[in-house]
């Protein structure tokens, strides 16, 4: 099956270039800003619409660096600590999801610490809100023929531009479809019913650290890094880590309400 090339460039104007990948964060943050708006509306969540609009600011700002550095930091160290100045240069590519999520904890928690509101609340609204944007982003990795997936012989298997001449996973859309649709749907199943804060990034973190590490058994290690420990990938890896942290907060927020009654 012939991978449905796009060209990733959608216009050009002189020098500046709109690309699909910077309208999918686009769409990301949109479709987050929609979800945080509803979800404000309800008893549970104090919130108003000011109060998201400087929240999702220091979430993008806490993302893009929290992402640039995660990939530098997890993915290529090496290159980048004898090409500091490279870090900056996110126009070649390099972006973690897990650095990303780490950015964005520690924008949170300095926005719950200026405005005085609880931190998690704000995480049980961000893990409502950030799957439509895991969404757009995989979609974003598909049109630009990156992060494909392993040689595969299944009728839907792609022959993507630079991976070679044999058909491979489309792996993106798996992402896609579990990290974005399937974890959507459950996370905004469980804000209509849950009521312990902490409860939804828990679920998020659980989630989405299965989602991944399921799909990256079908994902092309990064090829200047390939398996960290045994057979696990770098992403497998972290993504362990976010299943015990979610685990951990579920477990101790429970803990700590059964001790209150």
């Amino acid at each position: 099956m012939s991978y449905p090339w796009i060209d990733p460039v959608i216009f050009e104007i002189g020098p500046l270039q709109v690309r699909w990948y910077g309208l999918m964060y686009i769409l990301g943050f949109a479709s987050a800003y929609l979800v945080l708006l509803y979800l404000s509306r309800r008893k549970h969540f104090q919130i108003d619409r000011k109060e998201i609009e400087d929240l999702l600011v220091y979430c993008i700002v806490g993302l893009l660096l929290g992402a640039r550095l995660g990939y530098s930091i997890f993915y290529n160290l090496d290159f980048y600590l004898d090409n500091p100045m490279r870090v900056l240069a996110v126009w070649e590519g390099g972006m973690s999801f897990h650095g990303g999520l780490i950015g964005i904890v520690i924008a949170g928690l300095i926005f719950s610490k200026i405005r005085k509101k609880s931190f998690l609340m704000l995480a049980d609204m961000a893990a409502v809100a950030s799957p439509p944007g895991l969404f757009f982003g995989r979609i974003g990795n598909f049109i630009n023929g990156e992060l494909y997936g392993r040689v595969t012989d299944v009728p839907w298997g792609m022959v993507f531009p630079g991976g070679g001449p044999y058909p491979r996973h489309p792996s993106q859309l798996y992402e896609a479809l579990l990290e974005g649709v399937l974890l959507f749907i459950i996370m905004l199943t469980m804000s209509m019913k849950a009521r312990m804060r902490g409860a939804l990034i828990s679920t998020f973190l659980i989630g989405y650290g299965i989602a991944r590490i399921f799909v990256e058994f079908f994902r092309e290690p990064d090829a200047h890094i390939g398996f960290v420990v045994g057979m696990l990938t770098m992403g497998q890896v972290l993504s362990l880590f976010m299943i015990a942290v979610g685990v951990s907060l579920l477990a101790w927020q429970k803990i700590r309400i059964g001790n209150k009654r």
